[in-house]
Order: C-alpha cells, then sequence, then structure tokens
C-alpha cells in the first residue's frame, strides 16, 4: 500500500467489507475474536466466513515500524472449536535479521491454538519454513528444551495461554522482553477508523478538552478546547485552511453552557453573532473534522475514512485528497491513510498507483487489482486524461 491509498468499485463489491477487515482486526485485539466477530452487527463468526468455505478465516499483515525498519510479517488464523465458539488457531511473527535480504525470515512468535513459543529481544529468531508438512510444534519445543544451548535458552520462552480467545499479541505485546511484539500491538491499537457523522458532531459533549477526535466524532468541540489550550499555532493553521476552502468562516471557537456543556461555534464573517454546529452544514463539519484529525500532535499511524465525499462539493475534493497526501507524504511519524470511494472527482485527484478496483469475479470472491499495473491507463493519464474520468468511463474495471 502507498502511503495514500483508495479503493474504489461498483455497489456490493466488498468495500465496506475489506475497511471493516482493519475494524475487525483491531477489536480482535482488544476485545478477543468471540468478541470481535459479534461485535457491531457482524452476526458471529459464521457470518463473515465466505458462504461454502469451511476453512479458518486468515490475515497477513506486512508491517514496517518506520519506513527504514525491517518489515515484520503477521500471520493470524481463527477457526471455530466445537462448540461453534472462535478461537485463534495460530499466531505468527516474522522477520529477518539485520542484512538479511533474501531467505525464509525468522519466526520469533509461533503459537498454535495458544501453545507455543516466542524469542526475546530484537534480534532473536529461528528460521521455521511451516509449509514443510512435517512441521511439528511440538518437537520444536522439545528440540530447544533439550539443546545444549544454554544462549538459545535464554533467548526463548514458551507461551500457554489460558483464553485461547485472545491474541497472543495482547498479553505477549505488555510484556518489555518483547519490544517487537509490543511495537506491533501498539501499531494495531493507534489505528483510527473513521464513522464520523455530521449529526455526532452537532451533539452537546460535557466541557472539557481532549486530546484526540473519537471514531464517531461527538468530541469535536472537546479536541478544539484541547487544541486552543495546548497546541494554538496548529489550531491558527487549521482556521486558516477551513478559510481558504469554506468562505465566511473567521473564527471556531468553544462555549461552555451553565450545566456544563461544551457548545462549538463559528464565525461567519459579516454575522456579529456565532453560528452554532447544531445549525452548520455536514459538509462544513466534515471538512473541519479532517483538518483536525490531520493535526494530530500525535497521529494514528493508520487512519481508514469510507467515502469521505459524503456530503462535500465536488470542487473540495481534489483540496482534501492534497491534504491527505502532504499528512500521509510528510512528516516521518504521519499517517498512513486508506480511503473507500464512490467519487470520480475525488479519483480524479489520485494517481494510478494510489488507486485500487475491486471487483466480484464469476466465482462470487472478490478480487482486487492496482491501476497502475494496466499499462493502457497509465499511458492515458500520463496524456492528460484524468482517473476519476476514466473510472466513470469503465477504463478501470478489472479486465
Amino acid at each position: 500500500m502507498t502511503p495514500l491509498t483508495a479503493v474504489i468499485g461498483k455497489n456490493g463489491v466488498g468495500k465496506s467489507t475489506l475497511f471493516d477487515a482493519f475494524g475487525f482486526l483491531a477489536d480482535c485485539l482488544k476485545l478477543g475474536v468471540e468478541e470481535a466477530c459479534d461485535a457491531k452487527g457482524r452476526g458471529g463468526f459464521g457470518k463473515l466466513r465466505s458462504q461454502g468455505i469451511n476453512e479458518p478465516i486468515e490475515f497477513e499483515i506486512y508491517y514496517k515500524q518506520d519506513r527504514n525498519a525491517r518489515p515484520i510479517t503477521y500471520e493470524l488464523s481463527i477457526d471455530i472449536d466445537s462448540f461453534d465458539r472462535p478461537y485463534v488457531k495460530k499466531e505468527r511473527l516474522r522477520q529477518r535479521r539485520k542484512g538479511q535480504r533474501y531467505g525464509w525470515p525468522f519466526s520469533f512468535l509461533v503459537l498454535n491454538e495458544g501453545t507455543g513459543v516466542v524469542w526475546k529481544g530484537e534480534e532473536n529468531g529461528q528460521q521455521i519454513e511451516e509449509g514443510d508438512r512435517n512441521f511439528d510444534l511440538f518437537q520444536l519445543i522439545k528440540d530447544i528444551e533439550m539443546s545444549d544451548d544454554r544462549e538459545e535458552s535464554k533467548k526463548t520462552e514458551f507461551v500457554e495461554l489460558d483464553d485461547k480467545r485472545k491474541l497472543g499479541i495482547a498479553t505477549l505485546g505488555s510484556l518489555k522482553q518483547h519490544p517487537r511484539i509490543s511495537a506491533f500491538r501498539q501499531f494495531i491499537e493507534g489505528w483510527y477508523l473513521s464513522y464520523f457523522t455530521p449529526d455526532a458532531a452537532r451533539s452537546l459533549p460535557l466541557a472539557g478538552p481532549q486530546r484526540h477526535l473519537n471514531i464517531h466524532g461527538d468530541n469535536l468541540g472537546n479536541v478544539v478546547q484541547f487544541m486552543e489550550r495546548e497546541h494554538p499555532k496548529r489550531f491558527k493553521a487549521i482556521l486558516e485552511q477551513i478559510s481558504n476552502k469554506i468562505p465566511g468562516i473567521e473564527r471556531i471557537s468553544t462555549e461552555k453552557t451553565p450545566d456544563g456543556r461544551l457548545l462549538l461555534q463559528f464565525n461567519d464573517r459579516g454575522f456579529t453573532d456565532p453560528f452554532y454546529s447544531q445549525k452548520m452544514s455536514d459538509g462544513t463539519l466534515k471538512v473541519f473534522a479532517y483538518l483536525l484529525l490531520l493535526e494530530d500532535p500525535s497521529p494514528s499511524p493508520f487512519i481508514c475514512i469510507e467515502e469521505p465525499e459524503n456530503g462535500l462539493y465536488h470542487n473540495l475534493l481534489e483540496t482534501l485528497v492534497a491534504e491527505f497526501r502532504a499528512h500521509a507524504t510528510g512528516r516521518k511519524s504521519d499517517s498512513q491513510i486508506f480511503l473507500t470511494t464512490h467519487q470520480p472527482y475525488l479519483v480524479d485527484a489520485l494517481e494510478p498507483s494510489e488507486v485500487w478496483v475491486l471487483e466480484k469475479g464469476d466465482d462470487g470472491f472478490a478480487k482486487i487489482k492496482r491501476s497502475s499495473e494496466d499499462p493502457i491507463i497509465n499511458n492515458m493519464v500520463s496524456e492528460g486524461l484524468p482517473l476519476g474520468s476514466l473510472w466513470y468511463s469503465d477504463y478501470l474495471d478489472v479486465r
């Protein structure tokens, strides 16, 4: 995935499902796999697994802590037991060692049904080719236990979790001796999936500054309080940006009501009295919320936004994409941004390498392809044809 990635496709091909896959993984870490299967109307394990498939649900994440770090691969397999309860069947973490450019990476977490082995520190691990049908985890544990290599025994811990419905990285990632697992756990915990709704932003929360915008945006005023107090220069920059994008907005501030509620007020040029968030348009609230999210002093490493174009004037979309891209490709600590969209005007502002097309095959399963993999698309864009217009004309459909 590029720093800014957008997924497009027709209705019903699985864009929302793909979006929720990230939410499901985050919920697995936070709640455990059984609760994650039932959360947010997912309907349980049986509804999540593809129809006609009896195999486990499997994920593989390829992750880098920063641009110069060695990548880590995380594998997760979820199945159901004899009582139809979801549990963690398998977890793996692998990483190549410093200077290792080729060959099988070194495993540093191997768990089968809550039992296995973990290697401590930043470099330890063992090359395990699990594609070999003869691989036996318990034999591996036995070999390590019987090894004469004392250094190897110091590097390893044998693990047996008491709840197979919890991820191993949730437990081990809280321990100091496992910094790589801890960093990966923090990465997933930091994901931000936006379920922002303007109506939520119009609510009246209790007064009190809050550092981060929550997923629904109903603490928008609290974050404004925090930014006004702790980061006035950043907040001033946000006001300047929104004034350029939405003419007339001169000042945004908060007011505390007698009962301790928080009012978010917008001062419009030409009017003496402010307008409150309850009277502001959906588009104004969304643009303000997105800019506030991007200016978070401690940004999330991964931000997902489903159909950010809803409620926005089409001329704003190019500017919004530019803000997303500048954030994703800017400071070293900034976020990777993932979008889904139905709007060709938004796609016009994207590069072919940033756009993936999702389409359902004849077998009912979805397949995905990056637009830049099609030389015809690259040539047409290089000739000046907008990518969104090509999509509108069906050139981006998977062929």
